[in-house]
């Protein structure tokens, strides 16, 4: 993936703010608790800059919000165009009902676990994940909103036992999936392992409930996603998803599936 312009655009906002505040990156790095190393790295666009890191510098530099303004577009411009439309109305959505039967959704993921898939199921390079994954990260930002979504999530057994990333990398992520699970408006619900044939393994969807208007639903495949907007087929996927949930255990019962999963990865 080539270097974004979005992405220099920060570099060079910060570095500007930066020189004219008087300050070193050494002195940068003091005040907003993060190396210099890290610090140069942004500047010099070998490092994406994180949510917490730009919040710092945007608030010590009196940005007045540029650095955060500057990151979303960049952390939109990442994500691939296709999928742009859905982060949209993703972002909107008062609900969301996903379903993955491969490994966790992307909302419910952590860096090291969004890494370890781009690297290990995707075409990009170690070295070309940084923006997609931060891009990923951004996304999980509406779970911990003031007026967060509904949202409610159907995982096949098997995400708890495919060894993303290694025993480390799964252990924190299934006990970072316990502690999201535990806010109010996240419902997590597992198919048992025993369960044969069902419809979800069909493939992956997540179906969205916008402010106003009809649901939309997207799905996902090797290729590219696609946004479902037909009502005769978002609603066919709505009868999926009721198959789908009624295989699944109660939330509580995941919740005690998902505690003993992470604590057996060692």
């Amino acid at each position: 993936m080539d270097r974004l312009p979005m992405l220099e655009l920060f570099a060079g906002e910060l570095r500007r703010l930066r020189t004219t505040a008087g300050l070193s990156q050494e002195a940068l790095s003091e005040r907003i608790n993060y190396s210099a190393s890290l610090v140069a790295a942004v500047e010099q666009c070998r490092r994406p800059p994180r949510l917490e890191f730009t919040e710092r510098s945007d608030r010590v530099l009196d940005a007045d919000g540029l650095l955060l303004r500057i990151r979303e577009t960049m952390i939109r411009e990442s994500v691939m165009p296709w999928f742009r439309e859905w982060v949209t109305i993703e972002q909107e959505a008062t609900a969301l009902r996903s379903f993955q039967p491969l490994v966790l959704p992307g909302l419910l993921q952590t860096e090291a676990y969004a890494r370890a898939l781009y690297v290990g199921a995707s075409q990009l390079a170690e070295h070309q994940v940084d923006q997609p994954v931060a891009a990923r990260l951004q996304r999980q930002e509406i779970l911990a909103r003031e007026e967060p979504p509904l949202f409610v999530a159907v995982l096949d057994h098997t995400v708890l036992e495919r060894p993303v990333g290694g025993p480390a990398v799964m252990r924190e992520q299934l006990r970072h999936l316990l502690k999201v699970g535990r806010r109010p408006r996240v419902h997590l619900h597992l198919v048992p392992r025993d369960v044969g044939a069902y419809p979800g393994l069909n493939g992956a969807f997540v179906i969205a409930t916008p402010p106003d208007g009809d649901d939309v639903a997207y799905l996902d495949n090797p290729l590219q996603g696609t946004v479902i907007e037909r009502q005769v087929d978002v609603r066919s996927l709505r009868q999926s998803w009721e198959s789908v949930r009624a295989e699944a255990m109660s939330h509580g019962q995941t919740l005690r599936m998902i505690s003993e999963a992470a604590e057996a990865w060692t």
